[in-house]
């Protein structure tokens, strides 16, 4: 058996020394990469040719959210875990519905971890056991019905929006983008629309929500 290849993304440098340390433990397992943030492991995945993406769930920039789902469009033959803290509905069906392979609380004992690796790999889905099972059964309810205002917005759209609930001005985030002021406003105006938000404060409570960023 070849060795999963391993891109390994979060932004926090100590919890990727830990989570390496903890992989180069398993067999057949091979970190070939780490990222420090959503977009880092998105531009990685080309060049590194992991088979496997453990993803941090809340990263500044990106999100590991809207990492996963770039991943899976460009590179359907990688598989994603996402790595949260949160066991939270929410997280949880939008990590379902972005079409993630498995979701690991960090807390998990490294049995889990291996578990988690094994399944993916095999082509199975793996959710830690601490998920409620009302979370599986209203992702199922939904799976057919109405999108929720988030996942109307285009990626470009949620992404913007998590920048400018991180605190960037339009300017900085044309900047980060390498877009035009004019078309950021767009997005801007275009999302708030959307959300029926027409306040910074209120963008940021909801992106807050829906996990768009973590509290401090």
């Amino acid at each position: 058996m070849k060795p999963v290849r391993v891109l390994l993304a979060d932004d926090h440098a100590l919890v990727r020394a830990g989570l390496r340390e903890l992989l180069q433990k398993l067999p057949d397992v091979d970190v070939v990469a780490e990222a420090n943030d959503g977009r880092e492991a998105v531009a990685m995945v080309k060049s590194a040719l992991p088979n496997l993406v453990l993803l941090d769930i809340t990263m500044k920039g990106l999100t590991g959210l809207e990492a996963a789902e770039r991943i899976i469009k460009d590179f359907p033959g990688v598989k994603v875990i996402m790595l949260s803290m949160h066991a939270n509905e929410e997280y949880v069906l939008r990590s379902l519905r972005a079409g993630v392979h498995g979701y690991i609380i960090k807390d998990a004992a490294m049995v889990e971890l291996e578990l988690a690796i094994k399944a993916v790999v095999a082509g199975d889905t793996y959710l830690s056991p601490n998920i409620s099972r009302s979370v599986i059964d209203n992702y199922l309810d939904r799976t057919n019905g109405k999108s929720s205002p988030l996942e109307q917005l285009t990626p470009r759209q949620r992404e913007i929006l998590q920048l400018i609930a991180e605190g960037q001005s339009t300017k900085e985030i044309a900047y980060t983008l390498k877009l035009s002021v004019k078309t950021v406003e767009t997005h801007r105006a275009q999302l708030m629309d959307r959300l029926e938000i027409y306040d910074v404060a209120g963008l940021v409570r909801y992106a807050l929500r829906v996990g768009l960023i973590a509290p401090e």
